[in-house]
């Protein structure tokens, strides 16, 4: 029997692809405008067609045509629409250019006929006068024949076994005659949690997420690139276990894939001055460091809300990494993978900008898991482990700057372009697609 498909939207580098595909789904299409990101994409998942664009007048038979699905149903769309800058002038929201995003999500889900959807974004939307966004939003999906599940729910990923505190709100509708999903139930509790869930076993901690890593300080080689073969792992808790892929039962109903276990990669480091190191040594675990306003992980608790920083178009804000519990350092993006779900096969751009950048933007894939298993429940049909094993990509996808990414998508830069800080690597084009000769990407 077919396994379900899903098709992805603004889907970044892939949290909820991959948390989906874990609860049992093929996501069979992902659109990502960040060229950037969308060469990530592919690299993590060989057999989805990626479209390297907006979706703004993105038709739904295009969607279609690149997937290979013919007139098969949909059985869902899921999104996580970038957050900033929601207009909430004037007497229709959605009519307005700035809200453009959302409504398209809304165009494609009604041109899909999607069985179910998943909208997915930030909690600021249930709040003061964003609430009049969120309420149209569900008057929108009713009028063009979808249910929403009422009330709406934000959820935070701790409750699903991500040792992070990060809450999102989601939506869940399904088409007119459909069973509409439930909200999936908190699996673990976490600190500050309310005391309804106590009786729920606790979820991973920091120490727990990180503690079997190598140190990327004890590695010079990674001041210069973001991977190396090593032995020097320590000894995993069940939540690292899960992370390493030690077992078949961490890959829960997705795809294994080749990959070679013994790179620590995504440990690109940092090279911290001496004044750093002494206040973030200096710092209580569970505190922020006055000076860089970096929180420092508590190793019993879970971390504090990984963010994304900036895009070039809005000054290229780095994504301010925690200090880690016990060195005096900002944490690599490795470590805010584990925080954030993402196993230790999955990889991420080779800069530690972009790369916390993908991590910052993407939905936790447990949650993402969490979610897609009441969707999959709510239709009835039953998750199948698959039997195919999948290659990664091509590595020069993990290396490519927006110019070259832009490139090889075919298409125009669409983001504003960053300057470089003296010292990084830069890839020319002519490198790239020689190391692309080399490499099949989907081989």
């Amino acid at each position: 029997m077919a396994r379900p498909i899903g098709i992805d939207l603004f889907s970044g580098v892939g949290g909820l692809s991959l948390g989906f595909e874990q609860a049992g789904f093929d996501v069979v299409a992902a659109v990502e405008y960040d060229p950037i990101h969308a060469a990530a994409h592919a690299f993590n998942f060989p057999d989805c067609a990626v479209l390297a664009r907006s979706v703004v007048g993105l038709s739904g038979a295009e969607i279609r045509r690149a997937a290979g699905i013919g007139d098969r149903p949909v059985d869902v769309v899921f999104e996580g629409a970038p957050c900033q800058g929601f207009s909430l002038i004037g007497q229709r929201v959605l009519d307005d250019p700035r809200n453009a995003l959302v409504r398209e999500f809304v165009r494609i889900v009604q041109e899909l006929k999607a069985n179910t959807f998943v909208f997915e974004n930030v909690k600021g939307l249930t709040l003061g006068a964003h609430r009049k966004f969120l309420e149209e939003l569900i008057a929108t999906f009713e009028e063009i024949g979808y249910n929403v599940r009422s009330p709406w729910r934000v959820l935070n990923a701790a409750a699903y076994g991500t040792p992070q505190d990060r809450e999102r709100l989601i939506l869940l509708g399904a088409r007119r005659g459909l069973p509409l999903p439930e909200y999936p139930a908190p699996t673990t509790s976490h600190a500050g949690e309310s005391t309804l869930v106590s009786e729920l076993p606790s979820g991973p901690s920091c120490a727990d997420a990180l503690g079997d890593l190598p140190d990327a300080e004890s590695f010079e080689t990674l001041l210069e690139r973001d991977d190396v073969k090593t032995e020097r792992w320590g000894n995993p808790s069940a939540y690292s276990a899960l992370m390493r892929c030690t077992t078949a039962s961490a890959w829960h109903y997705g795809y294994r894939r080749r990959w070679e276990s013994a790179f620590l990669t995504a440990s690109r480091r940092t090279d911290h001055s001496a004044i750093s190191r002494r206040r973030f040594a200096a710092t209580a675990p569970g505190k922020v460091e006055p000076i860089s306003r970096f929180f420092k992980l508590p190793p019993a608790g879970v971390a504090n809300t990984l963010r994304a920083g900036s895009d070039s178009a809005r000054g290229a804000f780095t994504s301010p990494r925690p200090i880690h519990y016990a060195h005096p350092r900002c944490i690599t993006v490795r470590e805010m993978a584990r925080l954030h779900g993402f196993p230790d096969w999955f990889r991420f751009h080779a800069t530690k900008w972009h790369g916390a950048r993908q991590i910052g933007n993407a939905v936790p894939p447990p949650l993402g898991r969490a979610i897609a298993a009441a969707v999959l429940k709510a239709s009835g049909a039953r998750p199948e482990k698959p039997k195919d094993i999948l290659p990664l990509g091509a590595i020069p996808l993990l290396h490519m700057n927006m110019a070259e990414a832009s490139r090889f998508w075919g298409i125009a830069v669409p983001i504003g372009r960053r300057d470089r800080k003296s010292g990084n690597r830069k890839r020319k084009q002519a490198d790239i697609e020689a190391l692309l000769q080399k490499e099949l990407l989907y081989a």
